[in-house]
């Protein structure tokens, strides 16, 4: 199988959708299949494997290159041949993709994987604002052959929005590197050092992107817990506010980790504390999980499928700030319930493997290409002429 993949993020940016792509294309040489990949201007990385990388212009927003609509996308597309286009996380660059995979006859395989209308009604946007956000998001979509989602909550706000022809894909996690076997080994127990945990104190963190729909600034909520030390593991555009507003909570801010150095770090922490309320999905949480760290997440999108409140961690009121302090709470105070968090979120995620998740998403590429042709807004509209005359 011939596929196209045209991402809003690749390297050299790393972030779920990076990080995810990644792991698709790795799975696809695996199995034998040929990829390309259209991605916004970037430096270097101009091939990953075997797959080229054909770039697109773009322009920064918060650290970020936006890919903008461009020729680039339907040449590389006409020259290719693909059998399917995988779009993940369609917005400017993505959605000029899957029009011009429509017009070509193209399947095309959309991965809803950035909540951008709920990011806008959590910013103080407004509900116009949102509103707007969702028809966009319907806009992008409704061209696709099939969308896929990563959580039962992108299922429901994605048919609540009209978007049609969903199925759903989750996502895999490493859990040979991420392993409780970590914690109190060399790497983790010279990160628990390295923060200035204590023995006998509770290590207590945040991982991931640090932007301002994390909302990484609810962990100082957490001041004046007893027996704990904070750690915030990421960068981001939101570092400088958060340094300012975490000052109290004096949490030690390690920068961006990656590979074995991320690994001990979740194995080194006794709480994760997920923050953000707009996750489709949420893999840090996975990756804490199968590090055997029990887990605190908002009661909103994708940790309402990866948590079991009172098995594996606790689920905490979205929108106030008690029921996150209670939680972290007993946990810090509970060392056995912990433990027994831990035990029960790694056996949760042990089989999610990527290889597994990988086979799921050929099967999805295979009902693409069976599936009858999306009309396009044009063939719509010729129809609708043809019906009135």
């Amino acid at each position: 199988m011939r596929v196209a993949i045209v991402t809003e993020s690749f390297l050299p940016t790393v972030n779920g959708v990076t990080t995810s792509v990644l792991r698709v294309l790795d799975h696809l040489e695996r199995r034998g299949h040929e990829a390309i990949v259209i991605a916004p201007a970037g430096r270097g990385h101009d091939s990953y494997g075997p797959a080229r990388v054909h770039r697109v212009p773009s322009v920064a927003y918060r650290q970020f290159p936006v890919g903008l609509p461009s020729p680039v996308v339907a040449g590389a597309l006409a020259d290719f041949c693909p059998d399917v286009v995988h779009v993940a996380s369609p917005f400017l660059l993505g959605g000029h993709a899957i029009a011009a995979a429509a017009r070509l006859g193209l399947p095309s395989v959309a991965v809803f994987q950035t909540d951008v209308a709920r990011y806008a009604s959590t910013s103080g946007l407004g509900p116009v604002t949102a509103a707007v956000a969702w028809r966009l998001v319907r806009r992008l979509h409704e061209q696709a052959t099939v969308t896929l989602v990563p959580s039962s909550a992108s299922l429901r706000d994605l048919r609540r929005a009209g978007v049609d022809r969903l199925a759903t894909w989750g996502r895999g996690v490493d859990s040979v590197r991420y392993h409780p076997n970590r914690r109190g080994t060399g790497g983790s127990a010279a990160f628990r050092a390295a923060v200035g945990a204590a023995p006998g104190e509770a290590l207590v963190g945040y991982v991931g992107r640090l932007a301002p729909e994390k909302q990484v600034e609810r962990l100082a909520a957490l001041y004046r817990t007893p027996g704990t030390r904070f750690v915030v593991v990421g960068d981001g555009p939101a570092l400088p506010s958060l340094r300012r507003r975490l000052r109290h909570l004096d949490p030690v801010f390690t920068g961006a980790l990656h590979g074995d150095e991320l690994a001990d770090a979740y194995a080194a922490l006794d709480v994760f504390v997920h923050t953000g309320v707009t996750e489709t999905f949420g893999q840090t949480v996975q990756e804490a999980h199968a590090s055997g760290t029990p887990v605190v997440a908002p009661a909103a999108g994708g940790p309402l499928d990866l948590v079991r409140h009172g098995v594996d961690g606790f689920l905490v009121d979205p929108l106030h700030d008690h029921s996150l302090r209670r939680a972290v709470r007993l946990l810090v105070d509970d060392p056995a319930l912990r433990a027994r968090f831990g035990e029960a979120g790694r056996r949760a995620v042990v089989g999610r493997t990527w290889e597994r998740l990988g086979d799921e998403l050929l099967g999805h590429y295979a009902d693409a290409v069976a599936a009858p042709a999306v009309p396009t807004r044009a063939s719509a509209r010729a129809r609708q002429l043809s019906a009135t005359s």
